[in-house]
């Protein structure tokens, strides 16, 4: 069955009038290239935490709008069916390391994932890690893991609140206890052991100053090394570089332990290469890549023969080879695998071959490739969807891939590489029929002419009415694509009644390099273009009107929901911005703000200034309009874009909101010791959702649906 909202009279759907808590303005005002920029909540920008005037705030504000949310009657079943659709095994594709394999699971509602270990597939697993032990709230997560080579250790990152700062942990895999030292300080970087297990390369920040550890702006990272059983104190530089306060340093260290690469970073796709040659005593880090024109991803080795993936001379990607072993006049790139009509977004070195992950339209393709880089198979999968996985070490005989979709449950794969045939190895058990929902694929121009994908799912009884509750979702940044998965939480929207609209913007990465670029610095506009034209052709269509018709983002999302609310606010009913990037002229200052600006603008470049002060929705919001209902959503521990965006954003909202007495509400959620979203407990997930889904169906004034067929369950 579908959730059952009882008919109410109009007199219970009512929600109370809001009572928005007083918030002062100030008078600052910053100066950007002779233009004067008001920036009247600048105060709230400190840190929940150090602040007792933002914390206040905050619980003013949280007060006031849980008052809304639980008032509404449709809350409580919403909630109980989130849980039911919620509550179903979820398993990571398995890890094989010394003759073990290593998974996560999930029994359905805990706050967050167990480690296992199991001798074979078929064996009875036992537990390794349980994370939900570490608090009692759950908000103490695992947030990186790297085994060592010889099956020994498995170095593991703790974050708490879902601060993306990391705590690396070793477990000794024999005895099921952790090594004494902690190494603390880390962000941005994995654990990268040498083959004995002996030690590995990660990457750190000096310790914060007491209490901004969560703001500060995040310099000067440096790469060490780490031995097993000695202190953190003893630990060993390997590279840093005063001259570039703002470059990262990623290690990784080849299969055979003969090569350390770094990738460079600075934000962006593109980056740099250092290698160096661990076989040789005294070799030093010696730069392979010196520019940031390109991606480069290291894949893998032959002895002195490097693998990348590339957009070098080829905007979808490509697989090129040097041989290092060659004088450094004679190196030159081989193409290994070319460059397709599709986008290559991965590559593979398990099981002496090359396991490539294609996007063609926002669905995923494979394929395997012998080391030369000649095609051996595609590897078929059940449907248009999304698949992940397809690694392991060079001398495994399988490896394992997931594959999921909007109306299909994750389902992992065994993959044999030396017969080339898939098995499915674990399907998902979630309590919804799939057979009575629908999902297709639709092309619609944009403001320019370019055509832009987008998926639509819902509910296959649904006719188009032009009524229907819409929600259209979109991200459009840093490369990223967004991929047809499965989510219990949108399939709970899509039970009620309600249409799933996911566009594929610029600025993602599911057409490559030039379809990110087309959406960046100078071009954001173009996301924001795209966004707004996919809403014009859901109501064109007969979908929806702006009556019904919200619209969702979270981080580079969350500005591009208020990108397009604040340029037209006509358009939408309601509008859900998460964690969002909201003043795109201070946005440099905090954390790792400053890596964004490839993708974002430099606000100390004059043109990009203007670019991005002509967007930024905290700074283009006027004085009695009528925006849409809004429900913004932040966390007091995000370290990635600090709660302050969104706090400034919410008091600007309020405040230039329309003083009509009908004018839909402008609230903020602000979630306690939770971060970005990483790590966030099962439990907040559900009562963050129950609440956005109740703001939804009230905001939209969605009608009460009868009692569907029994659920079938979906395998």
């Amino acid at each position: 069955m579908f959730i059952t909202l009882a008919v109410l009279t109009p007199t219970l759907l009512a929600t109370p009038p809001i009572d928005y808590p007083d918030t002062p303005r100030g008078e600052v005002v910053d100066t950007w290239h002779g233009t004067d920029v008001p920036d009247p909540y600048r105060w709230l920008e400190g840190d929940v935490r150090e602040h007792e005037d933002v914390s206040n705030w905050v619980d003013a504000q949280n007060e006031v709008t849980f008052a809304h949310l639980h008032a509404i009657p449709e809350r409580t079943a919403i909630r109980q069916r989130l849980e039911e659709l919620w509550n179903y095994p979820k398993s990571s594709t398995p890890t094989k390391v010394g003759g073990v394999y290593y998974f996560t699971r999930n029994d359905g509602l805990q706050n967050q994932a167990v480690w296992y270990a199991a001798d074979t597939l078929d064996a009875e697993p036992r537990m390794l890690l349980d994370p939900n032990t570490w608090s009692d709230d759950g908000t103490v997560a695992i947030s990186g893991s790297s085994f060592s080579r010889d099956g020994r250790y498995l170095a593991y990152a703790v974050s708490e609140g879902g601060s993306d700062w990391k705590t690396w942990k070793i477990r000794d895999l024999a005895s099921g206890k952790d090594l004494p030292e902690s190494i603390k300080w880390s962000k941005f970087s994995g654990a990268a052991w040498i083959p004995d297990g002996s030690g590995f390369f990660y990457a750190r920040y000096d310790q914060p100053a007491e209490g901004e550890a969560l703001q500060v702006a995040n310099e000067n990272q440096s790469l060490w090394f780490h031995r097993t059983k000695t202190p953190q104190s003893e630990d060993v530089l390997v590279h840093r570089d005063p001259s570039q306060p703002h470059w990262g340093w990623s290690p990784s260290v080849s299969d055979d332990g003969r090569w350390l690469i770094v990738h460079v970073w600075r934000g962006g796709d593109e980056n740099q290469v250092m290698v160096q040659d661990l076989s040789r005593t005294g070799s030093t880090l010696e730069p392979l890549i010196d520019n940031f024109e390109d991606e480069w991803a290291f894949v893998g080795n032959q002895g002195g023969v490097l693998l990348f993936r590339t957009s070098n001379d080829a905007p979808l990607g490509r697989l090129v080879s040097i041989n290092m072993d060659a004088s450094s006049g004679d190196r030159t790139w081989q193409v290994i695998i070319p460059e397709s009509k599709d986008t290559l977004r991965g590559v593979s070195h398990v099981g002496g071959k090359l396991a490539a992950s294609w996007m063609h339209d926002a669905s995923s393709r494979l394929s395997v490739h012998d080391m030369s880089g000649r095609h051996l198979q595609n590897i078929t999968l059940p449907g248009i969807g999304a698949a992940s996985g397809l690694s392991g070490w060079p001398d495994d005989s399988e490896t394992f891939y997931s594959y999921t979709s909007y109306i299909s449950p994750p389902q992992i794969f065994r993959h044999d590489l030396a017969d080339e045939t898939s098995v499915l190895w674990l399907a998902t058990e979630v309590d919804f029929d799939p057979s009575l929902f629908t999902v297709k694929q639709v092309f619609y121009e944009s403001t320019d002419g370019t055509i832009i994908p987008m998926s639509i799912a819902h509910r296959k009884d649904l006719e188009r009415t032009g009524e229907l509750p819409t929600l259209l979702y979109g991200y459009g940044g840093f490369s990223i694509p967004l991929m047809p998965y499965f989510s219990a939480s949108r399939l709970a929207w899509m039970e009620l009644g309600g249409v799933l609209a996911v566009a594929n913007l610029r600025g993602g990465g599911e057409y490559g390099r030039a379809w990110h670029e087309a959406g960046t610095k100078l071009e954001k506009q173009n996301v924001f273009d795209d966004f707004i034209s996919a809403a014009e052709w859901l109501i064109r269509n007969g979908y929806t009107n702006p009556d019904k018709l919200a619209i969702q983002g979270g981080s580079n999302g969350g500005l591009l929901v208020g990108a397009a609310m604040s340029q037209r606010p006509d358009l939408f009913a309601a509008a859900l911005p998460a964690v969002g990037v909201m003043d795109m002229l201070r946005y440099p200052q905090f954390t790792i703000g400053r890596a964004w600006i490839p993708d974002f603008g430099d606000p100390d470049v004059p043109e990009e200034f203007a670019a991005l002060y002509a967007y930024s929705p905290y700074h283009n919001l006027k004085l009695g309009t009528t925006y849409p209902a809004t429900l913004i959503t932040t966390a007091d521990t995000d370290d990635r874009v600090v709660p302050g965006h969104s706090f400034k954003f919410a008091a600007a909202l309020q405040h230039a909101q329309s003083t009509d007495a009908e004018a839909p509400p402008v609230l903020i959620r602000i979630d306690r010791k939770a971060g970005h979203g990483a790590g966030k407990p099962t439990s907040m997930r559900i009562d963050e959702m129950a609440d956005i889904w109740a703001f939804l169906v009230d905001a939209l004034e969605v009608p009460p649906k009868p009692e569907g067929p029994h659920r079938a369950t979906a395998h």
